[in-house]
């Protein structure tokens, strides 16, 4: 072998190796101190690069969380003053109710309507000053709003919280008031109050039968009933917010007595679509006559109570059904006081008919109100049914709805405090709807969360165990170098005396 003392190629093979082995051990020992397996990208850049994907991925799902979080707080305050609004709707919903009653004097009444006008107010203040962070939540002005709740474009929960101020609050309103028999016309039998047959009317775009099949038998007849319209609309509109109410009240002229003669009288009423029937003296007392009413009535689940005010004879519907009435005499031709017994003749002006002259056999027809309701605009199409078949419209047209918010309402009278009921129930419905959707969002939100909550814990330990150092392994190398690197130093010692061997050829 050469002996050569200018250059030691094991002492520097061995250096070169003691280089490498104190690099290794350093990053070794670098990794051990800071816990990250990947230092920099030379380490490992394929995996350094799916692990800052990962990262990212998991920054998102935690940002995104936080969002699900300030958005479920915002929609907490927002739920909490629906709800508010809802308990004021049904404390004026009771008032209403309450007002309904014909008890109450008027001084009642307009307390229960100052008690109203209060509860509005608070509703107004409640919608309009309900916030977050300065954004209002409940004046209309939250719509069309998305909370981004994922890592991902576009990975969004939509939110859109209805106007629920007082001023916006409130039922689309169509009502007619019951149609009666024009002072002209004189009626002899039920069969000439005919509307058409069978007929259809469209309400909001939805088609319902109008008409009830007369109860005298005809199968060609029909006649106008609200509380059979009522029934429909609620039995079968309901599902796209129509609620219908039907009221029948006929208060008759002062009762005097059934005819002008002394006879005896068969009394057939038809409601809705039962019907009844009994006789009695002409000159039976009103306070007698509401008793065989009401008797006959309660036998044929007839929805009609019979009651007096004022020396009045006063037949009521709850249901609103249409009232009918034939009266026949036995034997006597007289005049009979059939708006005594049922009103069809409200509208007729001073010093004409008073009643109706027959030789025997009178009859007279009242429709009862119709009110139809809805939370959204809608229309009504009579079809071929005549308007003054429903009588005239004191809300709304056959055109269209008319729009009475909280305001609007007004218990002073029967009349407007079962409108103002209507009203109420609609209100109701449409906040505890808005509720309802906070609710199931917040519910939605917080399943994301919890669902993002799982995904964002996989992908941390994804990217940890790309990126990570595992203790177990490195320090196992780290050992390794350690015991490497104290071998190599041995080594070099070794390799630096070589070049002594010279000095015993020089001897």
């Amino acid at each position: 072998m050469a002996v050569k003392i200018n250059f030691n190629e094991a002492a520097a093979q061995t250096h070169t190796a003691l280089l490498r082995n104190e690099r290794a051990m350093n990053k070794s020992l670098l990794r051990l101190s800071t816990g990250v397996r990947i230092l920099n990208a030379s380490d490992d850049s394929a995996g350094l690069f799916i692990a800052d994907m990962l990262g990212t991925v998991a920054k998102g799902y935690d940002q995104g969380n936080r969002n699900i979080q300030t958005g479920i707080s915002a929609l907490q305050i927002a739920e909490a003053s629906a709800g508010q609004i809802f308990d004021k709707l049904q404390e004026i919903y009771v008032r209403a109710q309450n007002a309904a009653n014909d008890i109450n004097d008027p001084i009642a009444r307009a307390a229960l309507q100052q008690e109203i006008r209060n509860f509005v107010d608070a509703i107004q203040k409640i919608g309009a000053d309900t916030e977050y962070n300065g954004i209002k939540l409940l004046d209309g002005t939250f719509k069309d709003k998305y909370i981004h709740y994922g890592a991902r474009l576009e990975q969004t929960v939509y939110l859109s919280i209805d106007d629920v101020r007082a001023q916006s609050l409130g039922a689309h309103m169509i009502k007619t008031s019951g149609n009666k028999v024009a002072a002209s016309d004189v009626l002899t039998s039920l069969t000439d109050v005919v509307f058409g047959t069978n007929q259809t009317i469209t309400v909001g775009g939805r088609v319902i039968d109008a008409t009830i099949q007369n109860v005298n038998g005809s199968t060609t007849n029909y006649i106008l009933d609200a509380g059979y319209m009522a029934e429909q609309i609620n039995s079968n509109l309901s599902d796209i917010g129509f609620k219908a109410k039907a009221i029948n009240v006929s208060i008759g002229e002062k009762y005097t007595a059934i005819a002008d003669v002394s006879d005896t009288a068969t009394l057939t009423f038809y409601v809705g679509d039962k019907s009844f029937s009994f006789t009695a003296e002409t000159t039976i007392s009103l306070d007698e006559l509401v008793e065989k009413i009401n008797r006959e009535a309660a036998t044929a689940g007839a929805d009609l109570t019979a009651s007096t005010d004022a020396g009045r004879l006063v037949l009521t519907s709850s249901k609103g059904y249409t009232i009918g009435v034939e009266i026949s005499l036995a034997s006597a031709t007289g005049t009979i006081n059939i708006n005594q017994i049922v009103n069809d003749l409200e509208n007729a002006s001073a010093g004409t008919i008073q009643s109706q002259t027959s030789a025997t056999t009178a009859s007279a027809v009242k429709v009862g109100d119709l009110y139809i309701a809805n939370d959204k605009n809608f229309t009504l199409d009579l079809g071929s049914v005549t308007n003054t078949a429903l009588g005239n419209f004191e809300i709304g047209s056959t055109t269209g709805s008319q729009f009475k918010n909280l305001y609007s309402i007004n218990v002073t009278s029967n009349e407007g405090a079962e409108a103002s009921m209507l009203i109420a129930e609609v209100a109701l419905r449409k906040v505890d709807t808005i509720r309802a959707q906070i609710g199931a969002t917040m519910n939605n939100l917080q399943s994301i969360f919890d669902s993002q909550k799982v995904a964002y814990d996989n992908t941390k330990e994804a990217e940890s165990v790309i990126r990570n150092t595992d203790y177990a392994k490195e320090m196992a190398e780290f050992t390794t170098y350690q015991i490497r690197m104290q071998a190599t130093v041995a080594m070099l010692a070794q390799a630096n005396t070589q070049p002594q061997l010279v000095l015993q050829l020089l001897r």
